[in-house]
């Protein structure tokens, strides 16, 4: 398409600018010669287009053509814990870290009592006393040149979490990262970072929630970077639940070292357009990855997911399963690529994805790709597509249930398969009434 404007780009060089009188001494360091290395490189390439093959079925001229203020300091909106109760994991005690637009709220925070040496904090403080070690680690897997996303990212990185497990640490209590957008006047951006280390033989979950508290429109542009020690065990739980006038861009990077597990469950229902793209690189062997995830789109929603799995070490085991269901007027992208190098012999990898259209109107573009250079390898993909069974319809409107409610009744039943694979409870008990009324208010969107 178009492409970014002039315009657009002057924007972004004003307010890093502004941003950057703002730093006094830290501009001199290490760190911010990232950030300008990050704004230089979107300067050159913008947001990307649909001319790019990893963006073909994505076009994101509606963010190209809005001038986002990058929110570069946290705002008191006099939001309290009665506002965010909802979001919270309740009935489980977590360690939880809440943002506002982008910025670490400690008075909605609860890290409590962390065992000897973990670190769980904003960003932002871990900047503001460790900045030139920072610089030599942040940004090591998710380059500033990726895209210009996380281009845009690094230009204005200033906060988000930074996580840090020792080894042999067994962390029971999950760790919740809860990022809250809430009422502006005018389109605004929240770009958080995400630093997050297991170390060797440690165990962590990690859930990280997206809400917002007012249907403002806004882009949240995400990265995260987490890094899976030797035999260290991590399941991340994404809950990606915004405004319907809500951009989501996250892009995650995973380093997986020998004998390490990494579990990601992906579930995405708001946004008008929400893009997720996860690599996971294996860096050594025996190392077993688990992709999941469910997206539901509604109305003339767009939800993109692209991932890959680097299998560059031998005798590594990876299983996806996505699952997307559609409604209106709604498009999905599916992208999951699969690199098995020369020398990963003995790789197993299996990669499954699955669409239900409710409607004829809604289009999905699924794209699994294997590419292998082993030989010994058992690697297998595959996508459907289809749409709810009407035998399975009449059998339960024979028992009494309103036309409705079997198609909710069906589609729940679809999307449970990944629901289930959440191994945190509360999660869990979140997703069963979001994605009934996520179906409740997609039908409430078709035309009459």
């Amino acid at each position: 398409m178009a492409g970014t404007s002039d315009h657009v780009k002057d924007w972004y060089r004003s307010n890093f600018e502004l941003f950057e009188s703002s730093l006094n001494g830290e501009s001199k360091g290490a760190l911010h010669q990232l950030r300008k290395e990050g704004l230089h490189r979107f300067l050159e390439t913008g947001f990307p287009t649909t001319r790019e093959e990893e963006w073909r079925f994505t076009n994101v001229d509606p963010i190209a053509k809005t001038t986002f203020r990058p929110v570069v300091r946290l705002e008191d909106q006099g939001i309290t814990r009665k506002d965010i109760r909802a979001y919270g994991l309740q009935d489980v005690r977590s360690i939880r870290l809440v943002f506002l637009n982008g910025h670490f709220e400690p008075t909605l925070s609860s890290a409590g009592k962390l065992p000897k040496g973990v670190r769980v904090q904003s960003l932002a403080s871990v900047i503001g006393t460790e900045s030139e070690r920072l610089a030599g680690t942040i940004g090591r897997h998710v380059a500033p040149d990726a895209n210009g996303f996380a281009a845009l990212n690094t230009a204005f990185l200033q906060d988000g979490a930074y996580i840090s497990v020792p080894e042999q640490t067994d962390l029971e209590e999950p760790i919740h990262l809860l990022f809250v957008t809430t009422k502006q006047t005018e389109p605004f951006a929240v770009q958080p970072r995400l630093l997050i280390t297991a170390g060797k033989g440690s165990r962590v979950t990690l859930v990280e929630s997206y809400v917002s508290l007012a249907d403002s429109t806004h882009l949240t542009n995400a990265v995260a970077e987490i890094i899976v020690e030797e035999g260290a065990v991590v399941e991340h739980d994404k809950l990606q639940n915004e405004s319907e006038s809500a951009y989501h861009i996250s892009s995650a990077t995973v380093h997986q070292s020998t004998k390490s597990v990494y579990t990601s469950n992906m579930i995405s229902l708001g946004g008008a357009i929400t893009r997720n793209s996860l690599t996971v690189l294996h860096g050594g062997e025996f190392v077993e990855t688990t992709l999941n995830g469910l997206s539901i789109g509604t109305g003339t929603q767009l939800i993109d997911t692209h991932t890959t799995i680097d299998h560059a070490e031998p005798n590594c085991v990876s299983h996806e399963l996505y699952k997307t269901v559609l409604d209106g007027t709604s498009r999905g992208v599916f992208n999951g690529k699969i690199y098995v190098r020369q020398d990963a012999q003995k790789t197993d990898a299996k990669q499954t994805n699955k669409t239900l259209l409710l409607s004829d109107d809604a289009t999905i573009n699924a794209k699994p790709q294997l590419e292998i250079f082993a030989d010994d390898v058992k690697c297998t993909h595959g996508a459907t597509v289809g749409q709810l069974d009407a035998e399975q319809v009449f059998y339960l409107r024979t028992r009494g249930i309103g036309l409705d409610d079997a198609r909710d009744i069906l589609t729940f039943a679809f999307a449970s398969d990944v629901v289930n694979r959440v191994n945190v409870e509360a999660v869990r008990d979140q997703l069963e009434p979001l994605i009934h009324a996520k179906l409740d208010r997609g039908r409430g969107m078709m035309p009459s």
